[in-house]
């Protein structure tokens, strides 16, 4: 019984089955034509012909065409460069046999096949020189010093054959006739080297080759296959069975996303990332380095100048002039200064939820294949967890809002770290009494000229003429000058005032807004992640549409499970042979 299984591609794959060699030599022939012409074309296309029998050995033959010189037909320019190509690409395999073929009516030093061979394998090992048309030869001449490998030696061995003649084929000479006549032949010329020629034994000897060097090659094949089959089933677990409990299956991927989202904070996840920070790492980076680094960088009295500082005293005073530097002032200024701090503030918010977003894919990535067999159970934990994270958003947010705005509601003067203000004049005093001569210069009023010409110049284009009188209020406000000493001493103490209840504030607010995160926020999420899924996705009328698996899920583990199967038969069939005595 013969199968034929065409490979073009102008035609579906079909295997039709035939019992008569006539029809499957004319199948042949009729697949060669269509795919090449009838004026001796060529394609590296293959036809795969299966030959079953009781009276066969168990091998694989590769029919390749011989060696074109100069084109014929319909053959290309090139043929032999095409048909050398495509001989190497198939004796080039380390695996395979080289069956290199040539004419006893010509000279075997000058054998193509066995130069061919010799370029892929210079050792020898897998070459097998078989010379036809033994019944051919010359009168007076035979092949007993080919044969024997005095002419070129071959390691695997030299085999003759008579194949049929034209005139066999002419009138369908059966190959049992053909075999029957070749031993008569081989019998009368060469009774000593009968048994190790023919056809009969070329067939044996491939299949002792074949079977030796699968042998060989076992030790490494028999690894090949255990690896392969442990990768197969590893591929096959991961798709997992065939949902039959839905509740359980739904509540066990549900909790198993909330271990790892949770371990994942915590810092005990089974999958530790190594190329960058996430989780609760990343939080904690974002607590102390990002947000504390931000707040450290804020100056106090950024924003502010000493006209601003002064312009609030004025103002705080009134229409009076003031004996002391108002506290009013001080508030006022303060207030301005604490506020810079809530924009950080909530930034930070905004970061760890971005990173309890990140968390959702990270947990989604090591469950992949969980996840994929269930696509929309994956979108709806995804969309349930960003909703959470959404509600409490602005929760968070705030209360830490309220953090400054409590620190804005009452500005606590008698704080245990706040500098005493009486303290604080008296330094300044001090600081600015180390040079009495200088501060009496500034208070003595100064002569006209005395004064620099610029400013002088500036006083004469400003003042009036005489007799002309000036309306007072529409004069411009000097945007600078020279302060007195007073104005100097009052804006270094409501600075220095300013600086220090600053810091206290801001160390408050680096303390109590990570943790106000911690508690409304991550703490919050961890506790309410797992019965937040249950309550929104364990439902009964939702495990239909939560649990359908994805298109090419179900397809992979068949194709899986077959591969498995195929490798366990595999690795049977290698122990069999590993006990089978070889001939």
């Amino acid at each position: 019984m013969w199968h034929h299984q065409r490979t073009g591609n102008s035609l579906p794959a079909v295997t039709p089955v035939f019992t008569d060699f006539d029809e499957i030599r004319q199948e042949i022939e009729s697949e060669t034509e269509r795919v090449t012409g009838v004026n001796k074309g060529i394609s590296p296309e293959p036809i795969h012909l299966k030959i079953y029998s009781s009276s066969v050995l168990n091998l694989t033959l590769i029919d390749l065409p011989g060696l074109t010189k100069v084109p014929v037909g319909d053959q290309p320019a090139d043929i032999e460069q095409q048909i050398r190509e495509m001989l190497a690409s198939y004796i080039s395999h380390p695996n395979s046999l080289i069956l290199a073929v040539t004419a006893a009516n010509t000279d075997l030093a000058t054998s193509e096949a066995l130069k061919l061979a010799r370029e892929v394998d210079p050792d020898g090992r897998r070459t097998l020189a078989v010379v036809t048309k033994l019944d051919l030869m010359d009168a007076g001449t035979d092949a007993v010093d080919v044969l024997t490998g005095r002419v070129i030696p071959v390691k695997l061995g030299i085999i003759g054959v008579v194949n049929r003649s034209q005139h066999d084929i002419n009138v369908n000479k059966s190959i049992t006739d053909v075999i029957q006549d070749e031993m008569c032949f081989l019998q009368k010329r060469y009774p000593s080297l009968a048994n190790r020629n023919g056809t009969k034994y070329l067939s044996k000897t491939l299949n002792r080759l074949l079977m030796h060097h699968i042998r060989d090659c076992l030790p490494e094949l028999k690894t090949r296959v255990n690896v392969l089959t442990a990768q197969c089933q590893s591929l096959l677990s991961s798709y997992g069975h065939p949902v039959e409990d839905q509740n359980a299956t739904l509540l066990q991927i549900i909790t198993k996303f909330a271990t790892e989202y949770c371990n994942t904070i915590e810092g005990t996840a089974r999958n530790i990332e190594t190329s960058e920070l996430c989780g609760g790492a990343r939080i904690c980076y974002i607590f102390h380095e990002t947000f504390g680094r931000t707040l450290e960088s804020i100056d106090p009295l950024t924003g502010l100048t000493t006209l601003d500082v002064l312009t609030a005293i004025r103002n705080a005073t009134g229409p009076r002039p003031a004996l002391f530097v108002p506290e009013v002032s001080f508030e006022l200024l303060v207030k301005r200064q604490i506020k810079r701090l809530e924009e950080p503030s909530l930034r930070c918010v905004e970061l760890v939820h971005e990173e309890l977003q990140r968390i959702i894919q990270h947990c989604s990535t090591y469950n992949t294949q969980e996840l994929l067999r269930f696509p929309k159970l994956h979108d709806a934990i995804v969309e349930v967890v960003t909703g959470l994270l959404r509600k409490r958003l602005p929760v968070t947010n705030e209360m830490v809002h309220n953090l400054v705005a409590i620190e804005l509601a009452y500005i606590n003067t008698k704080h245990p770290d706040f500098s005493d203000a009486a303290m604080v004049s008296a330094s300044v005093n001090s600081s600015q009494g180390e040079a009495p001569q200088d501060a009496a210069r500034k208070w003595k009023p100064e002569k006209a000229e005395d004064r620099p010409l610029e400013e002088r110049s500036r006083n004469a284009v400003s003042s009036p003429p005489k007799g002309h009188i000036m309306n007072l209020l529409d004069a411009p406000v000097p945007v600078s000058r020279k302060l007195s000493l007073r104005e100097q001493r009052d804006c270094e103490v409501i600075q220095r005032l300013i600086k220090s209840y600053f810091l206290i504030v801001r160390k408050t607010i680096q303390d109590s807004v990570p943790k106000t995160v911690m508690h409304f926020l991550v703490n919050y999420v961890k506790e309410n992640l797992q019965s937040e899924l249950v309550g929104q996705l364990y439902k009964s009328q939702l495990f239909d549409r939560l649990l359908t698996e994805s298109e090419d899920m179900a397809s992979q583990r068949t194709e899986a499970a077959t591969m498995l199967k195929a490798l366990q038969r595999a690795s049977q069939i290698i122990s069999e042979i590993r006990e089978t005595q070889l001939w």
